[in-house]
């Protein structure tokens, strides 16, 4: 069976539908589905992902059959449009775009107007009476084809516009008169004649193939891989070509173009939001070269498509059931919608769009949890300028990523990434307007600063779906990069100094301003409790304080699964106690040691069980080596000063420093190997748990602590610790005749042993703890600390997907994690499972998590949101496939890009 490679659309005809991504890519597929609708598109024809795949698997050589579908496509088009392509009286003009299956807005390349040549361009204005709108599009096409098939810049031919507007005394393209358009067309032509070495293409055919092959090509180009690569999408997947007959916005002033978004996509609010310039194309909007005009201007210029489009926004947002990005353009009083995908929003928009939806029937809830990522969750908890703070504000833009963001000024991208390398400081890119090209810097700034574009330019939209801060359209600021500096008002900022943006005010103010976290929305509270009613897992969370325990708590952690307790340790006024424990001798010197460091442990934890008052604390005893307490062996001045404090000798200080020193401390004398060569530290541990638990039970509190041993890989150790600890804790109930012993025990698996034997670890325990990040490190062989000089060389080789530490590695990690699940069970069905290494917020981790059976997971406070919903997501999509997969209708829904 041949494969089918073009797909035909609009005008009655729709061989695609929306359900075709993979095929068609995301534009391709949503145009033949909205011309199935009715919807006015412009017809044309879909070249498929595969296409694109087998030219750039085959040394760029098309398909075979690929030229005589594409051929009679094209007659198909010019005998539905009753115009012949390449025709010098009343010719056919065609758009060549990219769209791959995921979005990927400004990665690719378009090129529009093809079939214009100096014919061409002559029979299109005696048609249409405008010379002016044939000759511009004429100069459009040499620009952009140019650019993206001959690899001109566009600072080069850029340059030769500039000339003749300086000649000429005018400061637009627009206000050169019409009588000079030929003359620039020819002298942009010379130019590019000039700069690479062959002639600007004047057969309609060798444009159009030539474009064709260049989309193609554009699916490897620098931006196109860096994106792909921040966003964790597939290199395999390949970029659909849209060929479609072209409609003008630039043909009058009956005549637009503009994009809109059927909702507000920084609040989400149910309203039309977008922008519009009047007598223009699509790409002046887009590409932020001009400021656009609200689109509710659009109501007084162009009421009746202006109703149209309102219609028509509710229409395709009901059909396709999530807020649209709509591309439209008004031809001579007739509306044409040009492109709709799924509309890249704020995160606290997506929210609030999703519970809206819900509340309005066009989506089940289910669907709507699947359509917010986690990662969006995180976003709704970035920080706000602090509203005491004092601002001087300088300008103003657009709002177009909410969030605010203090930073030193950087004018070139290349430059901010290469100081955010070396400082590792915060940097915030101010630009003109902001292109493809840029994306790298974009990815490395902490936020964007344009004075240029509108809501809907290359900045705001990639901002956005990164969730960077950003403002555009400032237009106050007059930036001199040449100078590294920028100008506003009277005053003059450098490059490096500090400027602070509110992404959701569009202010902008000079210095650095103090933030503070936000509070969050009635539909994020909303969301929250029906993630609580959908997730099977819980989320419990790594905390080691009070202030981060109350933090954990007001996001809905449901108890701490790790409170580290080697961190209170090295609080300022308890260090030295447990260096002098560390350095002592003799075992009784060392309990009076620790026996001075007990009031302050167990101060620390009233605290925390306080605040956590009903939910369980899972308290880890001492994990890290003890060699981390003391300086450095060769800190002879440290050394002397500790010796003088603690009132020892210096020679033993330094003997017992060196005698602690360890070749691989990660795999040395860490974790319950401490408590078994040091047993006093454990039990004065476990004292200032079970002491501060009674403590505060006899005053009414609920209290519920949990013991966790670390670093576990041997069922004989265990049983050794498990009787200290027990032991230890009966004695102190017996000292305060309290009724009888209540707390959990268990256990941290970090060690792939321990994880082969679970069955035998089982009958000891009450619950199992994976800490994903040492098991990861002792699977794998890596060093989490070191992993960084050489991960980026394993992702680029295909060695390694993604960070292993960041996400779990199923394979490896992940089988025995279910392998110590399964044995565990066998010999303990009450066992409980957690996880309390850094994974327990990752979703993706998570969702595996729940596939093997685990209880609960830990993460840092801030995580525990995402976490929440990431388990719900788990819950959700598991039952699904376990239904036999996604039914068809979530299967149609377009999915919101992260």
């Amino acid at each position: 069976m041949t494969t089918k490679y073009v797909y035909s659309f609009g005008d009655g005809t729709a061989e695609g539908r929306a359900d075709l991504k993979d095929l068609l890519g995301g534009k391709g597929a949503n145009l033949a589905e909205m011309a199935r609708m009715g919807v006015p598109v412009p017809p044309g024809f879909t070249i498929i992902t595969e296409a694109c795949n087998h030219y750039l698997q085959n040394e760029r050589v098309l398909p075979e059959g690929l030229k005589e579908e594409v051929e009679r496509a094209l007659a198909h088009l010019e005998q539905t449009r009753g115009l012949a392509f390449g025709d010098r009286d009343d010719p056919l003009l065609l758009s060549v775009r990219s769209g791959s299956r995921v979005s990927m807005p400004g990665m690719m390349d378009s090129i529009l107007d093809l079939g214009m040549n100096e014919d061409a361009v002559r029979g299109l204005a005696k048609k249409t009476n405008n010379p002016r709108f044939a000759w511009d599009s004429f100069r459009r096409l040499i620009k952009m084809y140019s650019n993206v098939v001959l690899g001109v810049p566009d600072a080069v031919l850029a340059n030769v516009e500039n000339k003749l507007r300086h000649e000429r005394g005018v400061q637009l393209d627009s206000e050169l008169p019409a009588e000079d358009l030929p003359l620039l067309t020819e002298m942009l032509r010379e130019e590019v004649q000039k700069f690479a070495g062959k002639e600007f293409p004047l057969d309609p055919r060798d444009q159009l193939w030539t474009a064709i092959e260049a989309v193609f090509n554009s699916w490897n180009n620098p931006r196109a891989v860096a994106y792909r690569e921040m966003n964790e999408i597939s290199h395999d997947l390949g970029t659909a070509v849209t060929i479609q007959s072209m409609v003008f916005g630039n043909m009058g002033d009956d005549c637009g173009t503009g994009v809109v978004f059927s909702r507000d996509p920084s609040t989400g609010a149910k309203v039309l939001t977008g922008e519009y310039l009047p007598n223009a194309q699509g790409e002046d909007i887009v590409a932020g070269t001009a400021t656009p005009r609200p689109v509710e201007e659009m109501k007084d210029l162009m009421p009746a498509a202006y109703d149209e489009l309102e219609a028509m926004a509710r229409k395709l947002e009901r059909h396709f059931k999530d807020i649209q990005d709509i591309e439209f353009t008004v031809e001579n009083g007739k509306l044409w919608i040009l492109q709709t995908r799924a509309g890249k929003r704020a995160a606290q928009a997506s929210i609030k769009v999703a519970t809206d939806l819900t509340r309005e029937r066009v989506m089940a809830a289910t669907d709507a949890f699947l359509r917010i990522t986690p990662q969006q969750l995180e976003q709704v908890l970035h920080p706000i300028i602090d509203p005491g703070a004092k601002r001087e504000v300088v300008a103003h833009g657009l709002p177009a990523s909410p969030g605010a963001a203090s930073g030193r000024v950087a004018f070139n991208p290349d430059e901010l990434i290469e100081m955010q390398a070396k400082d590792g400081g915060a940097y915030i890119l101010v630009r003109s307007e902001t292109s493809a090209d840029d994306i790298r810097g974009i990815n490395a700034a902490v936020g964007i600063l344009t004075t240029r574009g509108g809501i809907t330019s290359h900045a705001a939209v990639v901002a956005r779906g990164m969730g960077k801060c950003c403002v555009v359209g400032a237009s106050a600021i007059d930036i001199h990069e040449d100078k590294d500096e920028f100008i506003v008002g009277n005053r003059i900022v450098t490059k490096g100094e500090w400027i602070t943006i509110d992404g959701t005010t569009g202010e902008v103010m000079v210095g650095q301003l103090p933030t503070t976290r936000p509070e969050l929305s009635n539909e994020f509270q909303e969301l929250m409790l029906w993630a609580d009613l959908v997730k099977q897992m819980g989320v419990m969370t790594n905390a080691d304080t009070a202030s981060d325990s109350r933090v954990a708590r007001q996001f809905g952690a449901e108890g701490i699964g790790l409170c580290r307790t080697e961190h209170m340790f090295f609080q300022q006024d308890r260090i030295d106690h447990f260096r002098k424990a560390i350095l002592a001798q003799e075992k009784d010197e060392r309990v009076g040691a620790l026996h001075e460091l007990l009031p302050f442990q167990k101060a620390d934890f009233l605290e925390i069980f306080q605040v956590m008052e009903g939910l369980p604390v899972t308290v880890r005893l001492l994990d890290p080596p003890l060699h981390e307490f003391l300086p450095l062996p060769h800190d002879e001045e440290s050394l002397t000063a500790l010796a003088k404090r603690l009132n020892l000798p210096y020679r033993r200080v330094r003997e017992r420093v060196h005698a602690l020193e360890q070749f691989n401390p990660m795999l040395g004398h860490r974790g319950c190997r401490l408590g078994i060569t040091f047993p006093e530290i454990y039990e004065m541990q476990v004292k200032a748990i079970i002491e501060a638990a009674y403590e505060l039970m006899r005053q009414g509190f609920t209290v519920l602590p949990e013991i966790m041993l670390p670093f576990v890989s041997a069922e004989e150790e265990l049983a050794i610790l498990r009787e200290l600890v027990f032991t230890t804790a009966e004695e102190v109930r017996s000292q305060m005749k309290f009724p009888e012993t209540s707390f959990k025990f268990g256990i941290m698996i970090e060690l792939p042993r321990a994880a082969l034997i679970g069955d035998r670890l089982a009958p000891y325990c009450d619950f199992f703890s994976f800490g994903t990040n040492d098991l990861t490190q002792s699977t794998y062989g890596y060093s989490r600390d070191d992993i960084g000089t050489f991960l980026a060389a394993y992702v680029e080789k295909g060695i390694l997907k993604k960070d292993p530490f960041a996400t779990i590695d199923k394979a490896a990690v992940g089988e025995l994690m279910r392998t110590c699940v399964e044995r565990g069970k066998r010999t303990n069905s009450d066992l409980k499972i957690g996880v309390c290494g850094e994974h327990g917020g990752d979703p993706e981790s998570v969702k595996f998590f729940h596939q093997i059976g685990v209880d609960y997971v830990s993460c840092s406070p801030y995580r525990v949101p995402v976490a929440r919903f990431a388990a719900s997501q788990a819950a959700i999509l598991t039952k699904r496939e376990s239904n036999g997969g996604l039914n068809t209708r979530s299967k149609m829904m377009p999915p919101v890009a992260p």
